[in-house]
């Protein structure tokens, strides 16, 4: 590429901060100068509608059409995003060429030092369906109140008293170098999104040229991973009203999936496990249909609605 790339990124700290990260590794394994890799904001309509539940706006598509439509136009080369604010149906014009090394992917809790330290009747802060109903299924005493908004905004509003706790990802406070805040939770406690803590690069499906260089910083074993954690996805046929949670591991070949599905109140949860070798989508898939199957009615009438 004889000019100089261009990256597409919503404007966020942290949006800026990962595609910061992947800028300077592209840089690194290229041989480029610094600050060779132009960076371009992209406003998304996920970031200018703050006042309600991504869920009742639009889905995941709010993060990311706006960067599709700059990728497809030819505006920008490449997307960075923070893959479980992807779809896990993209469209075919748009290739997932890279994803880094996964970060952090448990949940780190504000306001409280545990989940059962959060006070009686207390007020728990998220937009989030799968968080909403992870924590109201160990604490059914807790009010949920919508809660959106950057890192900081979301600090502040525990800060203040607004709501009493609220949960942020670890990956996303350590690639701001906000460490020290809250209290992570095991995942065997609350199991994160599927493909939490990973940053994902897509371009164009027919750029070859720009998928070359992409692919030079992929991590295949977190590729092998994530793959598996959206064929579940995909299969589920859920949606951001879906209490979905799914984490993977790549361990000799083999990738261990652990999932869980719950009624939006919480009251009703299912959770269930395979392995099966990197790779084997449909093994992952198979997982899915079978916990539906053996779900709870809430649970199965809410995906069945999706």
């Amino acid at each position: 590429m004889s000019r100089r790339p261009i990256l597409g990124t919503r404007g966020s700290p942290l949006a800026l901060a990962q595609a910061g990260k992947v800028a300077s590794a592209l840089e690194v394994a290229n041989h480029w100068p610094a600050n060779h890799i132009e960076i371009r904001v992209i406003k998304t309509s996920g970031d200018k509608i703050q006042d309600r539940p991504l869920a009742d706006i639009g889905g995941k598509a709010l993060w990311t059409k706006e960067l599709d439509r700059a990728l497809l136009d030819k505006e920008i080369d490449f997307a960075v995003h923070s893959l479980k604010d992807v779809e896990a149906v993209r469209p075919p014009e748009i290739r997932l060429c890279a994803v880094r090394p996964r970060g952090d992917a448990r949940e780190c809790l504000i306001g409280a030092d545990s989940i059962d330290a959060i006070k009686q009747g207390g007020i728990f802060g998220t937009s989030s369906p799968r968080r909403a109903a992870q924590l109201l299924s160990l604490r059914p005493d807790l009010t949920i109140v919508p809660l959106r908004g950057n890192v900081d905004t979301r600090l502040e509003k525990v800060k203040s008293g607004e709501v009493d706790a609220s949960l942020l990802a670890c990956a996303g406070l350590k690639r701001l170098g906000r460490t020290g805040i809250g209290t992570p939770i095991p995942i065997d406690t609350l199991l994160p999104a599927p493909t939490q803590a990973v940053i994902a690069i897509e371009c164009r499906a027919r750029d070859t040229m720009t998928q070359s260089m992409l692919t030079i910083i992929d991590d295949r074993s977190t590729m092998a991973v994530i793959c598996a954690e959206r064929a579940f996805v995909r299969a589920l046929g859920g949606n951001c009203h879906s209490p979905v949670a799914a984490h993977g591991i790549l361990k000799g070949g083999q990738i261990r999936l652990r999932a869980e599905l719950y009624s939006e109140s919480g009251a009703d949860r299912i959770a269930a496990e395979a392995s099966f070798a990197a790779g084997d989508v449909k093994a992952a898939e198979e997982l899915a249909h079978s916990m539906l199957d053996g779900a709870p009615d809430p649970i199965r009438r809410l995906f069945a609605a999706a």
